[in-house]
């Protein structure tokens, strides 16, 4: 079972409520709340891209920017021993922090999907 949805560059959650039979979620990764139900799979997935639609027709009604998801800029906390480590890696192979961290992060998706 996938308990994730993408619809017009938004992620959102799939969860069930066994209380209620109810299917939920919340659009990912932005401040505002943008959430949705359905007692299908089906009900669920059309309520979360009416949720999002409406979403960007409110942005476009207040003339304001709508919320950007994963937007390429993450603050990490590792902890300051493995920070060191990281930033004493990436000195010695002449490289920055940041494009360490984003190497690493792609070796290991990649490992993931091979």
């Amino acid at each position: 079972m996938n308990n994730i949805m993408e619809y017009k560059g938004y992620i959102g959650s799939v969860e069930f409520s066994e209380n209620d039979f109810l299917l939920y979620g919340k659009v990912q990764g932005i401040r505002s709340l943008i959430s949705y139900e359905g007692t299908t799979a089906r009900d669920l997935v059309d309520d979360f891209h009416r949720a999002v639609d409406d979403y960007l027709a409110l942005c476009e009604e207040e003339n304001t920017e709508p919320e950007i998801a994963y937007k390429g800029s993450l603050n990490v906390r590792l902890g300051s021993d493995l920070h060191r480590r990281a930033a004493i890696y990436a000195i010695e192979h002449q490289m920055t922090l940041n494009r360490f961290i984003e190497e690493a992060v792609t070796d290991k998706l990649t490992a993931l999907n091979a």
